[in-house]
């Protein structure tokens, strides 16, 4: 955690990773009532890691074709 918020810019934290916390915490608090805060907490990291795991892959996918269609970059 330290590593991610000291390596990047405050910029790309509030604009790449902040939605992908906060859309996690919501999930996390609507649908995970395991009565066990390490169950809870262990599901929160799972789902924002695979939340941002997905906004990485369309970002990579969508980025990739937005480049290939520019012609002469």
């Amino acid at each position: 955690m330290y590593s991610l918020i000291s390596k990047l810019p405050p910029r790309q934290l509030l604009l790449r990773h902040a939605p992908t916390l906060i859309g996690a915490l919501a999930i996390a608090e609507m649908f995970f009532k395991w009565k066990s805060f390490l169950l809870e907490a262990g599901g929160f990291l799972l789902t924002w890691y695979l939340l941002d795991a997905a906004v990485s892959l369309v970002e990579r996918v969508f980025g990739r074709r937005a480049g290939a269609d520019r012609p002469g970059d």
